[in-house]
């Protein structure tokens, strides 16, 4: 990517994340949940912003769906468009992040350089978490009817089925879903979360 010239960037100048952090009473993270279509990384995320939220915390929440529907809608799923995607995520992730802002993104990125990709932009308050459901127990959630399509031929390159996922060798969190209600992922999920934005830890 050819960088602009004459650009002049502040950031020296601006306001420190730390100094919001203090107004917020709370440690910036991004949680990256990583995982198959149809794992629960958006039901999983809903519910702990909402519970985050309760306990007086100041979250945001980035879906794929949503992303692609407004920010990203030029972009369709070839290599090139979903490193797009994610570079983009990223970036605005990191935004939110030096507001101070705890920031939930759940995203298939399902390659491990995609995902390397956007530790990188985001540095070291990246957290990733790994929502770990088997391929089968997704398809038979089929909740947007995606597998049903990609099985027939009617989605390429459908992570999963006809692309690859690569799952993540050592995610700082690491749900297991198969034999686990939405309520006992959420809480351990919950209990991972909290001492790393507590701003007394």
């Amino acid at each position: 990517m050819s960088v602009a010239k004459n650009i002049y960037p502040i950031f020296d100048k601006m306001l420190s994340r730390e100094a919001k952090e203090r107004v917020l009473n709370q440690k910036a993270k991004v949680f990256w949940l990583t995982g198959l279509s149809g794992s629960g990384k958006t039901t999983l995320a809903i519910q702990l912003e909402r519970q985050l939220h309760e306990l007086g915390y100041f979250t945001q929440l980035l879906d794929g769906d949503n992303i692609r529907s407004g920010l990203n809608a030029n972009l369709g799923f070839s290599d090139e468009d979903r490193t797009e995607n994610i570079r983009r995520i990223a970036e605005v992730s990191k935004l939110f992040l030096n507001c101070g802002v705890i920031t939930i993104a759940c995203f298939v990125s399902p390659t491990k350089a995609i995902r390397s990709q956007a530790q990188q932009i985001i540095g070291d308050d990246f957290v990733e978490v790994f929502v770990d459901t088997p391929l089968s127990v997704c398809e038979e959630r089929d909740v947007k009817g995606l597998y049903k399509k990609a099985r027939a031929g009617e989605i390429k390159d459908f992570t999963g089925i006809s692309a690859p996922f690569e799952a993540p060798e050592s995610a700082e969190i690491h749900l297991h879903t198969e034999n686990k209600s939405v309520k006992e992922s959420v809480k351990e999920l919950l209990d991972a979360v909290l001492p790393m934005i507590n701003a007394k830890s």
